[in-house]
């Protein structure tokens, strides 16, 4: 299997499993993810996914054995149709998707981790988008995501120059939200799951739906921040919120 699934107290853990290729995306492992993605989307079970790579990367995103076995329109079809579709399900997905960054992650793969609700990197992370190197631009929503996390400015200087950064200068630009040691990696990302899991998994839809409008041309964000806040009134998370803290108690969400 290229895609490799395991649950546990909630959460999911996805690593993508090609470490011989750096983890790199061909079509099998780009349907593999998309399925998994979906069944966790749909399972009550899982409240918080993890996605990490096997190996010395992360992902190195595009397999260019594939890459370069097609044509330009042809190719432009199998990004549109089976990889875009994985970036956007990981950014519409109401659960919370953290990107456990171990080594690389190149091209595809950073735009996969940009996708991701919450980042953490490992010291010995790299991450940039080297496409204008190959002869081609980042494809998966980089020169979009890029410049909403870091700024246009310094997304600029890291398309056109195809470089790579380390996790320390993606911490201080934003790109990552924590940077660890690797073995510290998964342990940091139960730990955020672990106080994820401790609210309202109805809220947490709520707020994902909410801070996702604000990047949606043509959405007004406050408008949906507050239609979604009218939605948690009444509701049986909100009204054990409200209780457990005026009895001064952790509330028990049944979610």
């Amino acid at each position: 299997m290229e895609i490799v699934r395991s649950d546990a107290n909630g959460v999911c853990t996805i690593t993508l499993n090609r470490p011989s290729v750096y983890n790199s995306f061909n079509q099998t492992m780009a349907f593999q993810l998309q399925a998994t993605l979906d069944a966790c989307s749909k399972d009550d079970s899982v409240r918080v996914i993890v996605i990490t790579g096997e190996g010395k990367a992360f992902s190195a995103g595009q397999d260019l054995g594939e890459a370069t076995d097609n044509e330009g329109p042809t190719l432009t079809s199998i990004v549109r149709d089976h990889y875009n579709p994985i970036i956007l399900k990981i950014r519409e997905i109401e659960k919370p998707v953290i990107a456990a960054v171990n080594g690389f992650a190149l091209g595809g793969g950073l735009e996969l981790a940009m996708a991701s609700h919450i980042r953490i990197a490992s010291t010995n992370a790299r991450m940039g988008l080297p496409e204008v190197s190959l002869g081609v631009i980042p494809g998966y929503g980089g020169t979009q995501r890029l410049a909403q996390l870091v700024g246009r400015g310094k997304a600029n200087e890291m398309v056109f120059t195809a470089g790579m950064i380390k996790a320390d200068e993606a911490l201080s630009l934003g790109l990552v939200n924590h940077v660890v040691e690797q073995e510290e990696l998964l342990a940091k990302a139960e730990e955020i799951a672990n106080k994820i899991l401790a609210n309202s998994g109805m809220a947490i839809s709520s707020a994902i739906n909410s801070i996702n409008a604000n990047y949606k041309e043509g959405v007004n964000g406050f408008e949906t921040e507050i239609s979604e806040f009218g939605k948690c009134f009444g509701t049986s998370d909100f009204k054990e919120g409200t209780t457990a803290f005026l009895e001064k108690r952790k509330p028990n969400f049944r979610n």
